[in-house]
């Protein structure tokens, strides 16, 4: 396989993060630590969010309280929301790569999605307290 990319997801909370990616997996990440997955030219509808306040047994199965991905660590399909998402796609039209971030499935945690390619260095965050400034009927739990 070749790899068109590499993603660094690197935890800035300052609380455990399970990080979730669409291909790629996911793993607990406490403060400050970082997970590489490495992405093949092609991929498209690709994801990356944060899971918050999980379990997970020694096989990998558990629960999140947002951005749950079957009861899974090592997620297979997207997650269920509330999860703030970084999305991609890459080697599309004219071979080119798209990033962008959505709260479409709601959200959960502030996010910083980047490229440190030289034909792009676009930074797009999502950093504002949403949760804190969301009307009481629309908040759930985490999000």
């Amino acid at each position: 396989m070749t790899h068109a990319a590499t993603f660094n997801i690197r935890n800035n909370c300052p609380y455990t993060v399970w990080a979730a990616a669409v291909p790629g997996g996911g793993r607990r990440l406490n403060r400050g630590e970082t997970w590489q997955i490495n992405v093949a030219t092609g991929t498209t509808q690709a994801r990356i969010w944060a899971r918050t306040n999980c379990q997970f047994d020694g096989s990998g199965r558990g629960k999140c309280q947002t951005g749950d991905c079957q009861g899974l660590l090592e997620c297979k399909a997207y997650g269920s929301p509330p999860n703030t998402l970084a999305e991609y796609a890459l080697g599309q039209f004219n071979n080119l790569d798209f990033i962008d971030m959505s709260n479409i499935d709601g959200f959960n945690v502030p996010m910083e999605f980047s490229s440190n390619s030289p034909q792009c260095n676009r930074v797009i965050k999502c950093t504002a307290d949403i949760v804190g400034q969301c009307p009481g009927p629309l908040r759930v739990p985490g999000g």
